[in-house]
Order: C-alpha cells, then structure tokens, then sequence
C-alpha cells in the first residue's frame, strides 16, 4: 500500500506539468449547451491571451477580447473587449480548471464556458508581438507602444492581431486565422475580419526572419503595397 500512495505522489507533478494554457483554444460549450454558429478562438501565449469570435452562416465579425493573464490564481487583465468596454483595465477573477489536458473550463460567475484545444505547436514566431516599426517611403519609422497598440499573438497555428487603446477602451480592428511559418516564409489564411467579411478566406504570403529578437515582416500588403514592419516581443516593449 505505501508503494502505491509513492506511485501516486510522482505522477501528479507530471500530470500537472502538462497542463499548459499556452497554444490555441475553440469555445465548444456554453453554460453546458453546445455553441452554434459561432467560432470562437482563444489564443494563450507569453502570458497573454486574445480570443476573436464570428458568426459560422455569414463571416460576420462578433467580438474580440483580451489582456494579460496569470495561472495559478487565473485571473485576466482586460486591456480589450469589444462586448464589454467597460470591463477594459479591470483584473477579472474567472475560475479555470483542466477537464483534460486539451479541455479547459472557465467561470466567470454569470456564464460557464468550456474550451477544446486546437494546438499547442510552437515555431519561429510564436509569442505575443507587438508593432515598433514600420517603412514608409524608403525610412523606417520607430514606434514607441503605449496605450494606443497594435498587437499580434501567434500560438498553435491561429493568429490574431488587434489595435485598441487600452486607456479609453477604443477599438480599431481586428483580424485573425491560421498561419505557417517555416524556413523564412509566412502565409496567414483569413477567417475572421472586423472591417471587411469578405476579406474572410484569403490567404496572405510574407517573407519573414527573427533579427536579435525582433520580428522583421516584409512583402506586399492586403492593397497589393510594398510594406515592410518590424515586431517585437510585448513583454519587452512593456516591461515594467
């Protein structure tokens, strides 16, 4: 019997090593009810998340939310939401537990709501970015982030880019898909657009490349113009 209980002792921290937030997530349930026409996608990486929503029947865009996050006592720092503006810059004490390692359920006291993982695959540019440059007419022109950003997090194949002001709970666009990036070449397929549904399905292609951190983004923009912007990591360019 004491061998069983040592057997139980040193599984449980593995077990336990294993549930990791980070990668992307699909909201499949809704106050134990399935979710209908809407998806629903929710990345957690480098200790922020972002989750963008669409209705399934016509591409319309729905919501986006996000913000810092902590584990353990899950608590989420709101720095957007376009549901609830007013919830922007509050810390939200939601209640999350593992139903598995690839199902998570979260409570925010008014509404239950389970997610099922997508991926938790990681490359070259997967992290929470945020814009600091970008070309115009032959110059690079710095960009110091404050209150008013753009952010791009990319984690288990989905994207989502968002540009807010976290001060005023402002809100400017938003869009989001899936992505490869492998041997310098960076492809994003569009299936959610704030501004435009019909941008919904098409697929982007970018020479990238990771230069003493930071990410350097070159190709032609969604208007056919050469554009050339550099990323770096949030944490970096907010830290405190």
């Amino acid at each position: 019997m004491k061998k069983f209980y040592i057997a139980i002792f040193l599984f449980f921290p593995v077990l336990l090593s294993a549930q990791t937030l980070e990668g992307s997530w699909k909201l499949t349930q809704r106050n134990g009810s399935p979710v209908q026409d809407t998806q629903a996608v929710r990345i957690y990486q480098d200790g922020y998340f972002s989750e963008a929503a669409k209705n399934t029947t016509n591409n319309e865009f729905l919501w986006v939310k996000g913000g810092e996050f902590q584990t353990g006592d899950y608590r989420e720092l709101i720095d957007f939401d376009t549901r609830e503006p007013a919830l922007v810059g509050d810390t939200l004490d939601s209640k999350l537990s593992f139903v598995s390692a690839d199902q998570i359920r979260i409570n925010n006291g008014t509404e239950e709501e389970v997610w099922q993982r997508i991926s938790n695959s990681v490359d070259d540019l997967s992290g929470n970015w945020v814009i600091t440059g970008r070309q115009r007419n032959g110059e690079m022109n710095t960009m110091t982030p404050g209150d008013r950003r753009t952010i791009k997090i990319l984690g288990g194949e989905r994207f989502q880019w968002v540009a807010f002001n976290s001060a005023t709970g402002e809100f400017f666009g938003s869009g989001a898909g899936t992505y490869t990036a492998k041997n310098g070449k960076y492809e994003e397929m569009i299936d959610t657009f704030s501004r435009d549904k019909n941008r919904v399905g098409a697929r982007l292609e970018f020479h990238y490349e990771v230069k003493d951190g930071q990410w350097h983004h070159s190709g032609k923009s969604s208007k056919g113009e050469d554009m050339y912007e550099i990323w770096s990591p949030y944490a970096e360019a907010y830290a405190k």
